[in-house]
């Protein structure tokens, strides 16, 4: 197998650049927008935030990084990491102490909640759409481990109106629920089942977020706060060959089933000229889009895979022949394809432009980037996605 003209395996980075480890002389480094801070877990496990336009290589869950790409999120809940504001309600007779062990990001800013006898509740509301998604999260621990909590949806009408009881560790952990809300009145609540003695627990990093799934946490005061989106695009015009190629992703998306299709491609500026990997709305979905001039080439699809796994996954391309293979399996072939123009392929990005006004942005972590000049043989793009 031939080396790859693009090879991005995220490790170096200095904002807003994504170095690349082919080409060697910088040409294939990407370009990372991000208007905002935002959050990623590091290698000790804490999190950290970074400043606007810095690539996040987070480390949760794996041995080596991986760089998340997220779309627009805002956190609806203030004062998510000070459950003493007012704007946390307590209900009979919690007691909240501030900063009292080290939290998740490794500053001393955890708070303490103890609960009473009977049922203790403490809520902080927030204004939603309705018939929407949405995600809570929190951060929690147990005093000793084994402590009871449940985590509710509360909205104006009734008392956890959706949740699920969760036994705490000693350790800290992110436990989260998702509900299509039914009024315009939602907030995150804490609350204990009956209790016959006080139980402690500790908190800290509450998220009531729009969406199918938890993002990356976001820090709000006194009002809600929103981070905006990643991008990355590489910043050469004159790596690619437009007669054939072949691309490559090992990537895994945040959640099966997507709002809109988003997804990573080669392309021109324009987006009408473009070789695609795209996670679809339907569940599960992978497809394979390649576009010559606005005109469908080939259009493959597969959902034999769990898309929030990490999948490699490759299109070959040459004149009459697009193949398209996931985890080292070949999906599909089609034998009608035409040429790109000379210099059509300009760019990877992480941005489907299409025709329309309205890009896509992917909605992923990835793990592995590579662009060959060539399509490679079947049994080399089988190796190169074999799991």
């Amino acid at each position: 197998m031939s080396n790859p003209k693009l090879a991005l395996i995220p490790s170096g980075y200095k904002a807003p650049r994504l170095y690349s480890i082919l080409p060697s002389d910088g040409s294939g480094d990407f370009t990372l927008n991000r208007d905002t801070v935002g959050t990623r877990v590091r290698k000790d496990g804490l999190i950290e935030t970074l400043s606007a336009d810095v690539p996040r290589l987070d480390w949760q869950n794996s041995d080596c990084p991986s760089l998340i790409l997220e779309t627009d999120r805002t956190n609806l809940t203030t004062y998510n990491q000070d459950l003493t504001n007012a704007d946390w309600i307590k209900s009979n007779s919690p007691t909240v102490t501030a900063n009292q062990i080290v939290s998740p990001s490794g500053e001393y800013n955890a708070d303490e909640i103890v609960f009473g006898t009977g049922v203790s509740l403490i809520t902080n509301n927030a204004t939603v759409a309705n018939s929407q998604s949405y995600a809570l999260s929190i951060y929690l621990k147990g005093d000793e481990g084994g402590e009871q909590v449940q985590i509710d949806f509360k909205n104006s009408s009734s008392q956890g109106v959706s949740g699920t009881l969760f036994t705490l560790t000693n350790q800290w952990k992110r436990y989260s629920v998702v509900l299509t809300s039914n009024q315009t009145s939602l907030g995150l609540q804490l609350r204990t089942p009956s209790l016959t003695e006080t139980k402690t627990i500790y908190a800290w990093g509450a998220q009531l977020e729009l969406g199918g799934y938890v993002s990356s946490c976001i820090k709000t005061e006194a009002t809600s706060v929103t981070r905006l989106k990643d991008s990355i695009i590489t910043s050469s015009t004159s790596l690619f060959n437009s007669k054939e190629s072949t691309f490559f992703v090992e990537m895994a998306s945040f959640s099966n089933t997507q709002a809109n299709n988003n997804g990573i491609e080669l392309s021109g500026n324009s987006g009408q000229d473009r070789i695609t990997i795209q996670f679809d709305t339907a569940n599960n979905q992978i497809r394979c889009d390649v576009r010559v001039a606005t005109s469908s080439q080939a259009l493959i699809t597969t959902q034999s895979f769990d898309v929030t796994n990490f999948n490699k996954i490759a299109i070959t391309y040459k004149f009459n022949e697009v193949k398209f293979y996931v985890n080292g399996q070949l999906i599909g072939t089609d034998t009608s394809v035409n040429l790109f123009a000379p210099g059509a392929l300009t760019q990877v990005r992480s941005t489907i432009a299409d025709i329309s006004s309205t890009p896509f942005f992917l909605q992923a972590k990835i793990k592995d980037l590579r662009v060959y000049n060539e399509a490679l043989t079947e049994s080399d793009s089988i190796k190169l996605t074999t799991i």
